[in-house]
C-alpha cells in the first residue's frame, strides 16, 4: 500500500479528513522526507465509522494494543489523552514498507476551521484534501518542535509569494 492507496480509500470511503504533517508541507512544494501520513478528522460517529471501514479495508491496525473501534469512544480518548499524553492515534500496515496514517485527536486548529480552508489537490486523479499554510503553520508552531520551526521558515516564505 502507498500514499494514493490511502487517500483513494479514503475518498472512496468518504472519510471528511484533512493532510497534515510531512506529507502536507512536502505537497506545498517543501522537501521534507517523512514516514508517516498526518490527518485530522471529523470525529462525529458517521466519519470515525467510515475511516475504521476504510483502515479495515487496507489492513491498518492501531499501534496500541487496543482494538480500532476504540476511535469511537470520545470519552475513552480524552481520558488518554489527559492520563497518558496520547496526541495521534497511529493505523499501521502490516506491510514492511507500508504507510503508518497518524490521527491527530486534540488538534490546536479544529477540524470544522481547517477542512473549509483546505485546498483539494488531485494526484492521478485520486483527491487529496491538503492543509492551507496558515493551518499548518499554526499546528507546528503548537508542537514546536525543531523541524516544525524549521518547516515554519518554509511555509512562511511561500506564503509570502
Amino acid at each position: 500500500m502507498n500514499y494514493l492507496d490511502l487517500f483513494a480509500t479514503l475518498t472512496r470511503h468518504h472519510v471528511a479528513y484533512v493532510l497534515i504533517g510531512g506529507l502536507a508541507v512536502s505537497l506545498h512544494g517543501i522537501e521534507r522526507a517523512t514516514m508517516d501520513v498526518d490527518v485530522v478528522i471529523a470525529m462525529d460517529p458517521q466519519n470515525v465509522s467510515a475511516l475504521i471501514e476504510a483502515a479495515n479495508e487496507l489492513g491498518l491496525t492501531p499501534q496500541l494494543p487496543v482494538p480500532i473501534e476504540s476511535l469511537k469512544d470520545s470519552t475513552l480518548l480524552q481520558e488518554w489523552h489527559t492520563e497518558r499524553n496520547l496526541e495521534a492515534f497511529s493505523l499501521r500496515s502490516r506491510e514492511t514498507a507500508g504507510v503508518t496514517l497518524d490521527i491527530l485527536l486534540f488538534p490546536p486548529v479544529p477540524f470544522g476551521d481547517m477542512q473549509p480552508r483546505a485546498e483539494i489537490l488531485t494526484i492521478d486523479g485520486i483527491p487529496v484534501s491538503l492543509a492551507a499554510i496558515e493551518d499548518l503553520i499554526a499546528l507546528k508552531q503548537a508542537s514546536d518542535r525543531p523541524i516544525d520551526r524549521l518547516d515554519i521558515e518554509h511555509l512562511k516564505r511561500i506564503q509570502d509569494l
